[in-house]
């Protein structure tokens, strides 16, 4: 299979070319009707500039710091034919500011519905929330570069949004609750749906919370893919359920290095091939919190902690609860803790160290069954070797595809296959 390599700040990922272009909307390959350049940077002449564009056109932005005084808010839409662009000049360095954390830096969709847009390869700094996104639908936020804000990097917490597309942002240093990136709204408010979030590299996320993605209650059918994240307060993912709705997908994430848990998912979702590493609470985590825990697969992760490495705290006679063919290792406490109870949980395949049921699971040996991997995740190739006695996993949960998205060598259990 031909990969693409995708480089994001310090993060170099790489992904199968298919999967690539599955993150992106189908308007994605439309070439523009009409290209603008733009180039004056006084005078919130930008904001004039978006307010002027129609179905079809491409605003080019040249190179230069664009202070905004007033509100931004970008209200223009494109249709599927005929997308609006607003995207930085190739190579250039676009800074959007403003000189104060009293608004945010740039809003879509605050004021009425938008759709059919895409904003590319602009930095986006300082002011309040960084990216704030109102009443969208088929909107793509690709290589954004976000960060050192008053409060959260990226925000879809104010209205319902729909088939939004978050890929290859670089979100980090946001201020206030720090996220970088808040979808949706508590209990269910406001949700995402059917949307994709994918190859994005955040971290430092140090604020008074600071997950790196967070997926509110009652939000559905969405895809958290190929993400980087790592040096976060709160868990690099939280996602809770969906509400009854079609499941959450989580999958080929990286995640390392929080002071809370790693990967918190509290149910309606399926959790296929991550790596998670080095947390100060679990590497995996999963409880009752805005709904309950049920209807959730927990198969081919490779998860490695000082602590826990996998704990379902609610998942104590839970409808759908499957923990199957993943490697999970704690240095110090437990591979797999059911505090409230694992009646009914299926478990099977899973290669664990640290104390664990005996039924479903098989014991592996440290940290010398990977090619380089270390307990705080500094060291993040987790390629099992040949001597790693990984060909335990269960053909009912067999993943054919592994965390790369290439072919699966073996009955190999954890996210990755083993080295040939």
């Amino acid at each position: 299979m031909i990969a693409s390599i995708v480089f994001l700040g310090s993060c170099v990922l790489t992904v199968p070319r298919e999967a690539a272009g599955a993150y992106e909307p189908d308007w994605a390959g439309i070439k523009p009707g009409r290209v603008i350049r733009h180039a004056d940077t006084g005078n919130d002449s930008l904001v004039k500039a978006v307010e002027s564009l129609q179905p079809g056109d491409q605003l080019l932005i040249a190179a230069g710091t664009y202070n905004i005084r007033r509100r931004f808010d970008i209200r223009v839409s494109g249709t599927e034919g005929a997308p609006v662009r607003i995207e930085a000049e190739p190579g250039a360095k676009v800074v959007i500011t403003r000189p104060d954390a009293g608004q945010n830096v740039v809003e879509i969709g605050q004021g009425g519905p938008v759709h059919h847009l895409c904003l590319r390869g602009v930095e986006i700094t300082g002011g309040s929330h960084g990216l704030r996104i109102g009443r969208c639908h088929e909107v793509w936020i690709d290589r954004c570069h976000i960060h050192h804000t008053g409060a959260v990097c990226l925000s879809a917490n104010s209205a319902n949004t729909r088939r939004l597309f978050l890929t290859r942002n670089h979100n980090h240093h946001g201020g206030g609750h720090g996220e970088g990136m808040y979808l949706g709204a508590n209990h269910g408010e406001f949700t995402m749906s059917e949307s994709v979030i994918a190859l994005n590299h955040i971290h430092d996320c140090q604020g008074e919370q600071g997950d790196g993605i967070e997926v509110k209650q009652g939000s559905w059918g969405n895809l958290i893919a190929g993400n980087d994240i790592h040096d976060t307060r709160y868990p690099c993912i939280t996602v809770f359920g969906t509400g009854g709705k079609p499941v959450n997908i989580i999958e080929r994430n990286l995640c390392r290095r929080s002071a809370d848990n790693a990967m918190q998912v509290q149910g309606e979702a399926i959790v296929r091939n991550n790596l998670v590493i080095g947390a100060r609470g679990a590497g995996f985590s999963s409880s009752d919190h805005q709904g309950k825990s049920l209807k959730l697969s927990v198969t081919h992760n490779t998860i490695i902690n000082t602590g826990n490495a996998f704990r379902g705290v609610s998942w104590n006679g839970r409808e759908g609860m499957v923990l199957a063919n993943n490697v999970l290792y704690s240095r110090d406490k437990m591979a797999i803790d059911f505090p409230g109870g694992g009646q009914g949980v299926t478990i099977a395949g899973n290669i664990i160290r640290g104390a664990g049921p005996k039924e479903g699971t098989f014991p592996g040996k440290g940290l010398e069954d990977f090619m380089a991997l270390s307990w705080d995740g500094e060291k993040h190739d987790a390629t099992p070797l040949r001597t790693a006695t990984f060909e335990k996993a269960d053909r009912k949960y067999f993943l054919e595809t592994d965390y790369s998205g290439g072919n699966r060598q073996g009955l190999s259990s954890g996210a990755f296959s083993p080295r040939r």
